[in-house]
């Protein structure tokens, strides 16, 4: 079945006049027809004579005022810019009918482009919008004109009023509950917007929109779903019966370039001495375990790492949604897939690992490890492909490898606990993890060895550490970095792998 264009998935626009010539063949819809207006209210395209009485648009407008407030629109961008009265409301629709009536071949092909051809695409709609304006006798300023080709052009080739939240760099999280709702995270601090769409099915319209690109689902039985935007930004959804808000989504956004070791210095995430020993780590091919609470940057960390791994190296990455940006030149990268509408051809984490092993990987990078694939990435550090590097949910060094026990458990596979520990000492040779503080900043606050088993317990060695000296007036936290002056006991894998580290560093 060939995927829908653009203006097909618009909807079918039922109510344009009927003396209006048919479009031959090509069946346009118009995702905004459960939208009820007023029924004297003159629409564009409607002759004045079927408006009741003698009144004109705008004695209509004075009229319903008191009684009726048309929600925001399907096109409802950004409230603070336009007004968002009725008539703006009124006039956005106008605006789109005119367009799905009146687009001649060309002008749809110049749509089919995309982003690609956006500033001619603008021309064309501020072209229709300037028509259906002088019809309608509104009066506008240029800065309200812009804005609202703006919204409609976000609404034909983007996700319409979350847009402007996607090119706001400032703008680190979008979370929408329901179609009314939607709060953001900026600078480390939730905020709710003034931004919504009109109801969900326009809702709707924009999360299909987000996973058609990459072929994933959401419906009653299939009710929640990992997807990724084109730019790597990670997202989620949830939506009715599980929701009992509305569909709920979630996205997590990436910088546009992927932060640097020297960013996350900058930032106060570590100091130069750590990273002067992850470094020398990744170089000696020590497998590493980022652990992390959600948001803590465990995958900003872990694409920060994989930077120091050699050019001449083959890397396999395996995730649920690719969001690793590698910036070696021999990467292979793997996703997960869900099962179908009929429940088959499912593939998981696992099944990607275990392939991994025979694509000749010199590194493996795990986006992420929450259940069996554990045991299967275990087995890997375990048999020669040393230098792997994942992730996991943790809130200290500790928990992880509980977590990891656990995972390997969820295999369902009858193994003496002690054997599980065994396999993740002699796996896992370093753990960093990376905490959240209050202020929003993100830290690494533990460097932990892996030293081995001492009876029925793993023993774990801090490196290095970030002490918490106080909370100043504004609610930063205000510490410092530390080495724990222990040397680790892997040092002998340095100097197998002719990496030189300096002892001073551990002082």
């Amino acid at each position: 079945m060939r995927p829908l264009t653009l203006l097909e998935r618009l909807g079918n626009d039922k109510d344009k006049d009927k003396d209006k010539k048919k479009r031959s063949e090509r069946k346009i819809t118009n995702p905004l027809d459960h939208i009820n207006l007023p029924d004297d209210v003159q629409m564009p395209g409607q002759s004045p004579e079927t408006v009741s009485g003698n009144q004109n648009y705008s004695q209509i407008q004075q009229q319903k005022k008191n009684e009726t407030r048309i929600e925001a629109s399907a096109f409802a961008g950004r409230h603070s810019n336009i007004s968002q009265n009725d008539s703006i409301q009124q006039l956005k629709l106008a605006i789109h009918r005119r367009i799905v009536d009146e687009m001649t071949p060309q002008e749809e092909k110049l749509l089919l482009q995309g982003e690609s051809a956006r500033e001619q695409i603008k021309n064309v709609i501020s072209a229709y919008s300037s028509r259906e304006i002088s019809e309608s006798s509104q009066i506008l300023t240029r800065g309200e004109r812009l804005q609202l080709v703006d919204d409609i052009c976000n609404e034909l080739l983007g996700l319409g009023p979350l847009e402007p939240l996607l090119k706001d760099e400032s703008v680190t999280e979008i979370m929408v509950n329901g179609p009314k709702d939607i709060f953001i995270e900026q600078n480390g601090n939730l905020e709710l917007t003034d931004i919504r769409f009109y109801d969900e099915t326009h809702l709707m319209n924009i999360i299909e929109r987000i996973l058609h690109p990459i072929g994933r689902r959401v419906d009653e039985s299939s009710p929640l779903v990992d997807a990724r935007l084109a730019d790597g930004s990670r997202v989620n959804i949830i939506i009715p019966p599980l929701s009992l808000v509305g569909p709920a989504v979630t996205i997590r956004k990436f910088s546009k370039n992927a932060l640097s070791m020297n960013d996350l210095i900058k930032f106060g995430t570590l100091n130069e001495n750590m990273v002067k020993f992850l470094e020398a780590c990744i170089k000696a091919r020590l497998n590493i375990l980022v652990s992390g609470g959600t948001g803590s940057g465990k995958t900003t960390t872990l694409n920060a790492l994989s930077s120091f791994i050699p050019e001449d190296e083959r890397i396999i990455t395996i995730e649920d949604a690719a969001e690793l940006r590698l910036q070696q030149k021999h990467v292979v990268s793997l996703e997960s897939r869900p099962a179908n509408l009929e429940g088959s051809g499912e593939i998981t984490i696992r099944d990607l690992v275990r392939n991994a092993l025979r694509m000749r990987p010199n590194r493996i990078i795990v986006g992420e490890v929450r259940s069996g694939e554990a045991l299967d990435m275990l087995q890997a550090m375990n048999t020669g492909h040393d230098g792997s590097l994942t992730t996991a949910h943790a809130n200290t060094p500790r928990d992880s490898l509980s977590r990891l026990e656990t995972m390997v458990l969820m295999t369902g596979m009858d193994m003496p606990v002690k054997a599980i520990r065994t396999q993740i000492s002699s796996a896992i040779d370093l753990i960093l993890q990376q905490s959240r503080i209050r202020d929003g900043s993100r830290k690494i606050t533990h460097i932990t060895e892996v030293q081995g088993m001492e009876g029925e317990t793993i023993i774990l060695q801090d490196l290095f550490k970030y002490v918490q000296d106080y909370i100043d007036d504004n609610g930063k936290s205000i510490g410092h970095f530390e080495a724990t002056r222990l040397q680790p006991n892997f040092m002998d894998k340095f100097h197998m792998n002719g990496v030189e580290l300096p002892v001073s560093l551990f002082r």
